[in-house]
């Protein structure tokens, strides 16, 4: 999974009363998620459950009465990041100039590592797990009335649907998280410990969540989860994200429908069947790869292997219509020699994939790669990693040169002043981790609306062109 940062979710216009014999609350809450869109959407949860409770929010640390930190506990410069978001906004509850009345601390890191937080974060008031979200409202309550400090961390439910989720995207785009937990265990991961095994939602909350985003303005659901292509083998013992795709599609007014992280192995060709008939389907897979060398994949526990996976990008290259590809590589892995760094090297020069992200290895206390010998220095780490993002750079201006002269739909998402250029997504860019597309208007664009661009040259990363009025 990646490490997206520190997102402050802006909630500030909420105005909500709370329901009939329930006590109006007026105190105002903070929430900082950190981590990855899974994250993300928990921390959409929680907003969810204390807006139908009475809560209102604020995206001002100085105002906010209660504030809640999601934190990442993925790899180590995520949990540093979730330290030092503790600290700094431990200061608006120590220092009386401040309202803050109650700092809360939620997930992994909570999750794993209760004890330690404890003693290292005193501040904070409450810290809860990923299984606890439903009932925050009750543990804050109970926290504030009996002026106590709450720590429940354990268990690894899967959180239910709740109606009209607050989102904390654009409303034109949400995350719909199909499951939780993990059965790979890699041996550089730690989630599996964490979030426990893989437990997949119900077909039917799924749906009926994705009509509820649907029918708030949602026209583009992302499809998430630790391994969205393992959705219901929990259940049945085979894959059902093809028949959840087609259920998907019946929805009116969806557009797009986006797959996130869909490990090579369990990529088949009923999937990619539908990729090719489905119009709704975008023409793109998040593959997490993480190498190529048969040697580091073995130690890595990789269900896949160096032949399997050029089968599988050589079949998705080949198909009918272009499909992006996204991928993560690691660097450093124990145990990564010369020629298999080599290999990795060759890989992405040849095939051309259309996004990719590196990322050097971090050892994790209590995975297995931890105890392995053969650790790779930073150094070394840090002079593959550059490598790699100078291939990659040349790589993907190649790859953008077959879009030149063609007409791609386009999904507005605001205006670049410096450019004085607008700029969107189109079905083959996922938000904030991949390209844009920049283009020109003669006539009013509007936020979340589809338009034909036309791309008439490539800049750096990006796409440039102008809307297709013909």
């Amino acid at each position: 999974m990646e490490n997206k940062g520190k997102n402050e979710i802006e909630t500030t216009n909420v105005d909500v009363i709370s329901g009939a014999g329930k006590k109006k609350r007026t105190m105002l809450v903070g929430v900082i998620s950190l981590g990855c869109d899974k994250n993300r959407v928990d921390s959409e949860l929680m907003l969810t459950y204390l807006r139908d409770a009475g809560y209102k929010f604020t995206s001002d640390a100085t105002k906010a009465e209660i504030i809640i930190i999601n934190t990442c506990g993925f790899i180590k410069s995520a949990r540093d990041e979730s330290n030092e978001t503790i600290n700094e906004m431990s200061e608006y509850r120590k220092n009386p100039a401040y309202r803050c009345k109650r700092l809360i601390v939620t997930g992994c890191m909570p999750q794993k590592w209760s004890k330690e937080m404890r003693e290292d974060f005193p501040e904070v008031d409450i810290f809860l797990g990923i299984d606890q979200y439903p009932d925050i409202v009750n543990i804050i309550n109970a926290s504030l009335e009996k002026n106590k400090k709450i720590v429940k961390v354990g268990g690894t439910a899967t959180i239910p649907y709740i109606k009209n989720r607050m989102v904390s995207t654009p409303t034109h785009y949400a995350y719909l998280k199909v499951s939780d937990g993990c059965d790979n265990y890699c041996t550089f991961c730690n989630i599996p410990y964490i979030r426990g095994r893989y437990r997949s939602r119900s077909v039917e909350d799924v749906l009926d969540e994705a009509k509820d985003l649907v029918n708030n303005g949602a026209t583009e659901l992302i499809i998430v989860a630790q391994d969205i292509t393992r959705y219901g083998m929990d259940k049945s013992g085979k894959s059902q994200l093809v028949p959840l795709i087609k259920k998907l599609s019946a929805i009116k007014n969806l557009k797009w429908i986006r797959l996130l992280y869909c490990y090579p192995e369990m990529v088949t060709d009923e999937l990619l069947d539908e990729m090719v008939k489905n119009p709704k389907l975008c023409k793109y897979l998040d593959i997490p790869i993480q190498h190529i060398s048969d040697n580091v994949l073995k130690r890595m526990n990789r269900h896949t292997n160096n032949a399997d996976i050029i089968k599988l990008i050589e079949k998705i290259q080949n198909l009918p219509v272009f499909v992006a590809i996204r991928t993560t590589f690691m660097v450093g892995f124990p145990g990564e020699t010369e020629e298999d760094f080599k290999q990795l090297c060759d890989f992405i020069q040849k095939y051309k994939l259309t996004h990719v992200g590196f990322f050097a290895y971090s050892r994790e206390a209590g995975t297995v790669a931890g105890d392995f010998p053969d650790q790779i220095p930073d150094e070394i780490k840090k002079k593959r990693i550059l490598k790699l993002v100078a291939l990659q750079r040349k790589v993907v201006k190649e790859v953008n040169k077959r879009f030149v002269g063609k007409t791609v739909e386009v999904c507005y998402e605001g205006i670049d002043y410096e450019k004085q250029l607008f700029f969107g997504r189109s079905e083959y860019q996922t938000p904030e981790a991949d390209t844009l597309v920049f283009f020109k208007s003669r006539q009013p664009v509007d936020v979340g609306k589809y338009y034909k661009v036309k791309i008439k040259k490539v800049k750096g990363y990006d796409l440039k062109g102008e809307i297709d009025y013909e």
